[in-house]
This record gives structure tokens, C-alpha cells and sequence, in this order.
């Protein structure tokens, strides 16, 4: 009996050696890497030389720069997107991002999300809209005694700025809990009223 046992196994490992292997399929096709975050059209989101940037290009070669903001080696946004829209007849770019701060002590905890959300105009190369929502998640640790002996975890939200909500007619509206906002484009003085 432990003859054959030992057959079967003995049997089992060779045929799984000898056994037909998948071969691997090289691609010979080249995939396009892009360091930029975001792209539509011809305008591309990226970072470079310490610019966060939206780069206009013609033909696929860089042709001019939009400057969004200055940043550091660790600026690393979040849901990049840039989306094309149209209002009063241009056509004007969104490009949202969320960044991610956290501020921590011994006794408290600050995650910080905001959400930029700014509106381009290519041809004329200028921002014509910028909003910004904050929400700060704050957990504390507050002493009951004043020897420090009995706490409590407490935890609060606070939110800065509007919630931005861009309409299919290229009006935005902007709100809080205490007001709302709806703006619409006037192409002549290229802003948002």
C-alpha cells in the first residue's frame, strides 16, 4: 500500500513538471506615459520646476503656460480633473483637485481636506473663477479635572468656504448652510457675476 501511495505521488510531481506551461506574450506595442495629472484638449495639468501648471500646447508641442499656484516637493494633489465646458459661448476649463494636510499633536488631530475648484479661460490665459471648500476633522482629547487624571475623546467638523456645483448651462452656484449663490459668465468682462 505505501508502494503505491508513494507511485501515485512520485507519478503526480513528474507529470506536473513535464506539464504544458503558458507561454508569456510580450507587447509590442508602446504605451505613451504622461507625467501630467490631468488633460483635456490641449491643455494639460501638471507640476513642474515648482509650478503647479496648466500647459496650452499646439501641434503637441508646449506652446504657453497658465500658472495656477507656487508649490513644494511635497505638494502631491488628489482627483486631478479638468473638464471643458461651455458659457456665454467660450469655452472655459474646470480643473478641480483636493489636497490633504494633517496637523497632529499630543493632544489633538486636524485632517484637512480642501477641494480647489477653478475655471480658466484659454484664450485669454487668466483664472475667472476660483472657489474653495475646507472641512477640518478635528478630534481633541479634553481633560475633566484640572489634575489631568479623567478625559474624553471629543470630535468636530468645521467648514470654511462654499460647496461649488458647476450647472450644464456653465453657471455655478455656490453655497453654505447660510446662503447660496448663483453666478453666471459675462464674456465681455471675462468673469463670473
Amino acid at each position: 500500500m505505501k508502494k503505491i501511495i508513494l507511485f501515485l505521488a512520485l507519478s503526480f510531481v513528474v507529470s506536473s513538471s513535464y506539464a504544458q506551461k503558458k507561454k508569456s506574450v510580450k507587447s509590442t506595442k508602446k504605451v505613451l506615459v504622461s507625467n501630467g495629472l490631468a488633460k483635456a484638449d490641449n491643455l494639460v495639468a501638471e507640476i513642474k520646476e515648482g509650478n503647479f501648471q496648466l500647459i496650452i500646447s499646439e501641434n503637441g508641442k508646449p506652446q504657453d503656460t497658465i500658472t495656477i499656484k507656487l508649490v513644494d516637493s511635497k505638494f502631491a494633489p488628489m482627483d486631478c480633473k479638468l473638464t471643458a465646458f461651455k458659457a456665454s459661448g467660450t469655452t472655459l476649463y474646470l480643473l478641480t483637485w483636493t489636497e490633504k494636510t494633517q496637523i497632529k499633536t499630543d493632544l489633538k488631530t486636524e485632517d484637512i481636506v480642501t477641494i480647489y475648484s477653478n475655471i480658466y479661460d484659454k484664450t485669454a490665459k487668466k483664472l475667472v473663477f476660483e472657489n474653495k471648500q475646507l472641512t477640518n476633522n478635528i478630534t481633541e482629547k479634553v481633560f475633566l479635572d484640572k489634575i489631568k487624571q479623567a478625559s474624553e475623546t471629543q470630535q468636530k467638523v468645521r467648514r470654511e468656504g462654499f460647496e461649488f456645483k458647476l450647472n450644464p448651462d456653465g453657471s455655478v452656484v455656490q453655497k453654505n448652510k447660510a446662503k447660496e449663490y448663483k453666478l453666471v459668465y459675462n464674456a465681455t468682462k471675462m468673469m463670473y457675476q
